[in-house]
């Protein structure tokens, strides 16, 4: 499907030291700062490529991620609502409608280090056939992906049980594959199948690092 709606995507980061507790130990050799970092760095990157995407906003007080976000494209605002994730969507949802009031707006964790371009478009284009819409992700019982037309509050509602919480809301779901979308990365499994689904090149090369020392 392809749709001239153009979008912003808001991407919420954790300050790095407290984000991402369950990929801890990580990878041998590999901090855990710089792990979070390459996953979020793809995430962002690879929604920037995407054809249906205007502009990403990344909303985050961690100062040491910040300029390398915004070294890749991305708007990097502060929290100011400091108040959790659903918060911080929110104030990102706002700063995205005025920066682009005829865009839509679509919330994305940035935990998604196999994400491929296309596939997001291809989710977007999706989403401009109802006011909201989400895409679940690989669990099923979580959101991958909230979407809002233009005009449209967005009414987050992220954490357990995000995907039920939605619809109650109102939100269309969307049925799309889009793999690469829908894999979150919380746990090494998560990252064990994102590699199969083929990582982003700073993910990738901290996968590979490991192999390599490994082998």
């Amino acid at each position: 499907m392809v749709s001239s709606l153009r979008w912003s995507v808001v991407i919420p980061v954790k300050r790095l030291a407290i984000a991402k507790t369950r990929l801890r130990p990580g990878l041998p050799g590999v901090s855990h700062l710089e792990l979070v970092t390459a996953i979020t760095a793809d995430t962002v990157a690879a929604s920037i490529a995407s054809r249906a995407v205007g502009r990403v906003v990344v909303v985050t007080d961690d100062d040491e991620i910040r300029p390398s976000l915004a070294a890749l494209g991305a708007i990097c605002v502060p929290d100011l609502p400091d108040a959790g994730l659903n918060p911080a969507l929110e104030y990102g949802a706002s700063v995205a409608a005025e920066l682009a009031p005829e865009d839509g707006v679509a919330a994305l964790g940035g935990d998604r280090p196999a994400l491929r371009p296309a596939e997001l478009a291809s989710a977007l284009a999706a989403a401009a056939g109802a006011d909201r819409c989400l895409v679940a992700d690989t669990p099923g019982d979580g959101t991958a992906l909230l979407t809002a037309v233009p005009g449209t509050p967005l009414k987050p509602a992220f954490g357990r049980g995000s995907y039920e919480a939605h619809l109650a809301s109102g939100a269309v779901a969307l049925t799309g594959a889009w793999p690469s979308l829908r894999r979150d990365t919380d746990t090494l499994a998560d990252l064990a199948d994102a590699t199969d689904l083929g990582l982003g090149p700073r993910t990738a090369a901290l996968v590979a690092a490991v192999s390599v020392v490994s082998s």
